[in-house]
């Protein structure tokens, strides 16, 4: 059991500082401080910090202890039946990224405009949008919703992947409050009262997740 909790130790503390180090990279000052030394060069930034990004995660789950002690184990027929909810939020995934440019986020886009010579370096590594419609009318971070969706509904669960998605979980939410102030800090008002209609994540009105956030 002292075994177990260690390793539950150990993977929480590897993933809480992917987290950190992801969501400096991810922050305004961190792109600020690149702009500031290296100016327009910030357009191959979003590329390289996804890739990075990757790179780190896959080392950090390859480097944490991988406990085999099964939570559970669904038998036929429930483990296909489980792969329904699963295969929907897949679909909701795709659904949303037609309401998003995936090149975007990628930093694809932003290298095109640098060789056009037409970035434009106070968008720092992208071009911010504000989606309203389709799966943005029921949560302002649906990507995060469906991503929870289709990691929890799992036929099979050992310690370690409940771990590792308890810890996700934690950074979709954590990490949603600092991608939201930037998001007021570019929309201002607009985004505020959209705060106040949509929830943040999950579809359901929960007081602490779903605050308006206030800039500091």
């Amino acid at each position: 059991m002292i075994g177990y909790v260690f390793d539950v130790f150990l993977i929480i503390l590897f993933f809480s500082l992917f987290g950190f180090l992801h969501s400096y990279f991810a922050s305004n000052l961190a792109k600020r401080i690149i702009v500031n030394r290296f100016g327009n060069v910030i357009a191959f930034y979003r590329f390289f910090y996804v890739f990075f990004s990757l790179i780190l995660f896959y080392m950090v789950y390859i480097a944490v202890p991988h406990p085999n002690l099964i939570i559970y184990d669904l038998p036929y027929p429930y483990d296909f039946i489980i792969l329904i909810p699963q295969f929907l939020s897949l679909a909701g995934i795709l659904w949303t990224l037609k309401y998003f440019s995936l090149n975007e986020f990628l930093g694809i886009n932003q290298v095109f405009r640098w060789f056009n010579k037409e970035y434009n370096v106070n968008e720092l590594d992208e071009r911010l949008t504000l989606h309203i419609n389709g799966p943005y009318k029921f949560s302002r971070h649906p990507v995060y919703l469906f991503s929870i969706l289709f990691l929890t509904f799992r036929s099979e669960m050992d310690l370690f992947y409940l771990v590792m998605l308890i810890c996700i979980i934690a950074y979709f939410i954590i990490g949603s409050f600092y991608e939201e102030k930037k998001l007021v800090e570019k929309f201002a008002g607009e985004y505020v009262e959209y705060q106040k209609t949509v929830p943040r994540i999950f579809p359901i009105k929960f007081a602490f997740l779903n605050k308006t956030t206030i800039l500091e």
